[in-house]
């Protein structure tokens, strides 16, 4: 008897997962991070909580190598900055290839699913740059793998913004393609048509609620009733996201491809850094998300099988622009730390328990570096304050965010305590000429946390992240630029660099404001 019951659990754990997630579902993981988090414990992360599918904004060889010998389908990305040498130099889609393909094709391989070329290629905020570099690309890519090999099993496609359709009546069944991109789409879906790849599309209900005042904010999350639906001929609509996806559906059947698949290659919500950012909210989002991809029962013009989905994002990531908002650093359904941030059922079945977090990782000694009111030199705390800021990462403290109106003090903390940590609590970063000191004691309150940096051995973040990339202000001039089921600009993945003059500003006005 005893025999058959260690059998019987040594079948459960070799059979079931830990796990089990919503069919169809993965995971965005981006490194733009001043320390960024050791890529063997992030792989251990998807494996505790059952994620099988990873997208990769580019190739990088430590987290290649750490997904090697795992069943985790991996996505793995090429910058637009390398569009234009492989459209031109097929030698240098077979180099990529074989150094970033080929090369862990071994014993361990990895799990390679798709090249996902370039990303979101025909922003209308890139005034046409990538446009006749874009598939020329994709294909010496697929060239490149099917002389290696592979190019069956491994698909080719192009994340696209959903700025590439419209719909000029704002319902998703007139959906058509952005006529100055009508050749170029007709020739991007006929290659993915005749390659069994899918049509890749990034949709974010949030930058809906964000960018558009008077935006219905019950139609960026699920399960709403009439008086927050769109109707289309009779179909109510109850979320943007579903009426994103059938005006791509809609489009492609214009274009003549109603049988491609679709992925959904980037949605979430953020969590910090403006007041629609907020735990809450993103629980509340990807709750409805996720259930909805576990009933599997489609969109109304594709009711038999809902997207693949990846979720934006895995990570926090502190060195990401902020041109388009303050909310850009905190996309991650877990920290930069790997903790998770709220409950969140992966398999849709709405219960209320955590995500696995990081194990072993490994932090720096527990001190913090706060205001010190104290000090002489009070008249100098703006400047000071705006500086740090300027060098790290203060996007708790802006309206609505979780550090936002608690005073003086605690501002000037969180802003010393960033720059402290970022600086991997140098004695030297605590100082301030004296308007800041070294505590033992944790400062957080409520919901404002003082976080404490992690050890890391990399310095570098995603090698894509010095590329000069456009803004993701609004940026289309359609007539449907404020179409609830349109992203008319990029999305968090494809966003630049902040201004460090602007951050600048923006503290100093803060502070005077403040002290005044």
């Amino acid at each position: 008897m005893l025999r058959a019951q260690v059998f019987l659990w040594a079948y459960i754990l070799i059979f079931f997962p830990a796990s089990v997630v919503a069919q169809g579902l993965g995971v965005n993981w981006g490194v733009i991070a001043s320390h960024p988090l050791d890529p063997k414990i992030v792989v251990n992360i998807l494996k505790d909580n059952g994620i099988k599918k990873v997208k990769l904004f580019h190739a990088q060889h430590d987290i290649l190598t750490a997904l090697s010998g795992t069943d985790i389908e991996v996505m793995v990305g090429i910058p637009n900055h390398s569009l234009e040498s492989l459209s031109e130099k097929y030698s240098v889609a077979q180099a990529w290839v074989k150094a970033n393909i080929t090369a862990y094709m071994g014993k361990k391989r990895v799990n390679f699913k798709y090249v996902a070329v370039g990303n979101e290629p025909f922003l209308a905020a890139y005034n046409g740059t990538y446009n006749n570099l874009t598939l020329p690309a994709m294909k010496n890519i697929l060239k490149a793998l099917n002389e290696a090999g592979v190019g069956k099993d491994i698909k080719v496609s192009t994340p696209l913004n959903g700025d590439v359709y419209i719909t000029p009546t704002y319902k998703p069944s007139d959906g058509i393609f952005r006529h100055d991109l009508a050749d170029i789409m007709n020739g991007i879906c006929e290659f993915l048509h005749k390659n069994d790849s899918a049509f890749i599309v990034n949709i974010y209900p949030f930058l809906n609620l964000y960018q558009n005042p008077g935006f219905p904010e019950p139609y960026a999350f699920f399960d709403n009733d009439d008086s927050n639906s769109m109707d289309d001929h009779g179909v109510k609509y109850r979320s943007v996201l579903d009426a994103n996806i059938d005006t791509l559906v809609a489009a492609l059947k214009v274009a003549n491809f109603s049988d491609i698949p679709i992925i959904v290659g980037e949605v979430g919500w953020p969590t910090d850094g403006n007041i629609y950012a907020t735990t809450k909210n993103a629980k509340k989002f990807y709750n409805g998300l996720l259930k909805r991809m576990a009933k599997n029962e489609g969109t109304p013009l594709r009711p038999k099988q809902y997207p693949d989905v990846y979720m934006f994002s895995l990570l926090d990531e502190d060195l990401k622009s902020i041109d388009p908002g303050m909310f850009e650093r905190h996309w991650g359904i877990f920290s930069f730390d790997g903790q998770p941030k709220f409950p969140m059922d992966l398999s849709g079945k709405g219960q209320n328990k955590l995500l696995v977090g990081g194990k072993n990782v490994k932090y720096m000694e527990k001190q913090w570096c706060v205001y010190n009111k104290d000090a002489s030199n009070q008249k100098d705390l703006p400047v000071k304050v705006a500086w740090a800021c300027n060098s790290t990462d203060c996007t708790t403290l802006v309206p609505g965010a979780s550090c936002s109106g608690m005073g003086i003090d605690m501002n000037a903390s969180v802003a010393f305590n960033m720059y402290y940590q970022m600086a991997n609590q140098t004695k030297g970063a605590c100082d301030f000429e004296g308007l800041a000191k070294i505590v033992k004691q944790d400062p957080s309150n409520g919901t404002c946390r003082f976080p404490i940096m992690i050890k890391t051995i990399q310095t570098t973040s995603n090698s894509d992240a010095s590329a000069p990339k456009s803004s993701r202000s609004s940026t289309s001039s359609s007539s449907t630029s404020h179409s609830p089921f349109q992203t008319q600009s990029p999305s968090p993945s494809s966003s630049p660099f902040h201004s460090p003059q602007l951050i600048f500003q923006f503290f100093v006005g803060i502070f005077i404001i403040w002290f005044v």
